[in-house]
């Protein structure tokens, strides 16, 4: 169980902080939420403790760690399948996955096929995604301010050019 202060990252919404536990009723059912603030934007949200698990919400990486992710964001390889379907269809799968380096891995291959060849509306949304995710984890690890992570992805992709 988390505690008031604690950072977790919510799989399909980024890394936050809890800023309370509360006690909501719905349906005639009383149930315990965390009251997450996430890091990038000014999303609140309540996550149902008991489904925790289920959904996927774990603890923010160290900032060692943090610093091997951003490490590995510039020695991934950029893969590119042509098959538009498929290829959002495995970048949904990945960024619910809730892992760090698969989400880094589509961010790096949009923020790549954004500057080399454009993105459908689904895909822009999608990169917006993987962004907030990656970035929100990173600034929450403290190992970097925003504007200083987002500058080390936007010129590990221009060297790629």
């Amino acid at each position: 169980m988390y505690a008031v202060g604690d950072k977790v990252v919510h799989p399909m919404h980024g890394a936050g902080v809890i800023e309370g536990i509360r006690e909501i009723e719905i349906v005639g059912k009383k149930s315990k939420y965390y009251a997450v603030r996430f890091a990038m934007g000014s999303m609140v949200t309540n996550i149902p403790i008991e489904n925790c698990e289920n959904i996927g919400i774990r603890d923010v990486i160290d900032k060692n760690e943090a610093k091997k992710v951003l490490e590995c964001f510039r020695d991934l390889p950029v893969t590119d399948d042509s098959n538009w379907n498929k290829r959002q269809r495995e970048n949904m799968l990945r960024i619910k996955s809730g892992d760090i380096y698969q989400v880094l891995g589509v961010l790096k291959d949009l923020m790549f096929r954004e500057r080399t060849k454009g993105l459908s509306t689904s895909e822009r949304k999608t990169l917006g995604s993987a962004r907030q995710i990656v970035v929100s984890e990173l600034v929450l690890s403290d190992v970097a301010e925003e504007v200083d992570i987002e500058n080390i992805m936007q010129d590990t992709i221009e060297a790629l050019i």
